[in-house]
């Protein structure tokens, strides 16, 4: 059940950024189009991560200790994302929905990573894990 549950909620991740990318991707018909549309959505994740980590780079210029660490966890969390989507479409491995399945998975970790470096580029004096 739980398995179930967990697909259902990777389908609707997977079509609600489909209608949220553009027009064309609104009513994808047919897999090749899914398949795009996904890859589209997942760009869009990617570019907003790198806007987000250049802007994380910037606030600690002048800390290269924490450079270091942050490029290190950057490198070491590109790793993770990487063999969790491949093990989470696995699923489907060697059927047209795997790269469609794939993309998904991508877009989600790499939004939640986003979300991640946002913070720790805007966290307030005081909090005793921001990186300065």
């Amino acid at each position: 059940m739980r398995l179930l549950s967990r697909w259902a909620g990777m389908w609707l991740l997977i079509f609600s950024s489909l209608v949220s990318a553009n027009e064309e991707c609104a009513s994808p018909e047919t897999q090749a189009e899914m398949t795009q549309c996904s890859a589209k959505t997942y760009q869009a994740a990617d570019d907003e991560l790198n806007e987000a980590y250049q802007a994380l780079i910037g606030r600690l210029h002048n800390n290269a200790l924490s450079l270091e660490k942050l490029r290190a966890a950057q490198r070491k969390w590109l790793g993770f994302r990487d063999a969790e989507c491949a093990f989470e479409s696995s699923a489907v491995e060697g059927g047209s929905a795997q790269p469609m399945v794939r993309n998904g998975c991508l877009e989600a970790l790499t939004k939640a990573r986003t979300q991640s470096l946002q913070e720790h580029a805007s966290c307030e004096e005081g909090d005793l894990s921001c990186v300065r």
